[in-house]
């Protein structure tokens, strides 16, 4: 039994290019092709391709997931314990987060005061206050400081943890992005650019393609930006920054 690349890239929810790319380099080949020379994909190559995405969502770059594939003194059963092992960690930590919101929700709802230290506890090391002085002191008469001010000073606790878990969630599927090969030119990588830009108009200040274009240069230029998105994935910094500046291009008449 064989399938069409098509097919293969139903199954597993990514683009018929990402196969390609990984085809490309090396990464799962196909293990058939028709006379045609169409790819032909084999239920050993399904297999392959389960453990490359497995990796893939939890942060691998490809080259070291090629390395754990490909390894010959790798068994089987020792790849789905490791994988196993590194779930239950992303697991548990995002169980200890759900628990924290839990905590703010009961907390507000019922009137307690939270302390500094449990009001935070869901962001991590993330205080969204840590860049609030500074961020007055370059942007504070403008008039896009100020629509932010008028915004968020209406924001309860839960809205604070709606936006971050956003920003999470879009952070997780641009990591795998990154991770999976795709071009920061691409459609995908172009299109969450433009979520990343709408974010930000949506629960602080309106992003016209320009200013966005300076956020991307700033993510790279700023040792502390690019420190925070290089940390969701290396490179990833870059990447954004070249996918802001495609995205921008593709929205602005020439």
């Amino acid at each position: 039994m064989s399938y069409s690349v098509g097919q293969v890239a139903g199954f597993a929810g990514i683009t018929v290019r990402t196969l390609h790319h990984y085809d490309e380099i090396g990464l799962l080949a196909p293990g058939e092709r028709t006379r045609a020379g169409h790819r032909r994909y084999t239920d050993a190559d399904l297999d392959r391709l389960q453990r490359i995405l497995f990796y893939r969502e939890l942060g691998f770059p490809l080259d070291e997931v090629a390395v754990l594939l490909d390894d010959p003194d790798a068994d089987p059963r020792a790849h789905l314990r490791r994988q196993h092992d590194l779930l239950a960690a992303r697991i548990e930590r995002l169980q200890k987060m759900a628990a924290a919101v839990e905590h703010a929700m009961e907390a507000h709802k019922m009137g307690i005061d939270l302390t500094p230290q449990e009001r935070f506890e869901v962001f991590g090391d993330n205080d969204p206050e840590q860049y609030a002085e500074e961020t007055e002191r370059r942007w504070g008469g403008t008039e896009a400081y100020a629509e932010s001010q008028r915004r968020t000073a209406g924001y309860t606790k839960e809205d604070w943890q709606r936006i971050q878990a956003e920003a999470g969630a879009w952070g997780e599927r641009y990591a795998a992005l990154v991770a999976a090969g795709e071009p920061a030119a691409g459609e995908a990588a172009m299109d969450l650019a433009e979520e990343h830009r709408r974010h930000i108009s949506r629960h602080y200040f309106e992003v016209p393609y320009d200013t966005h274009r300076c956020f991307g240069q700033m993510y790279v230029s700023d040792a502390r930006f690019k420190e925070f998105y290089d940390a969701l994935h290396p490179g990833l910094a870059e990447h954004l920054r070249d996918a802001i500046l495609a995205n921008a291009d593709r929205h602005t008449p020439a």
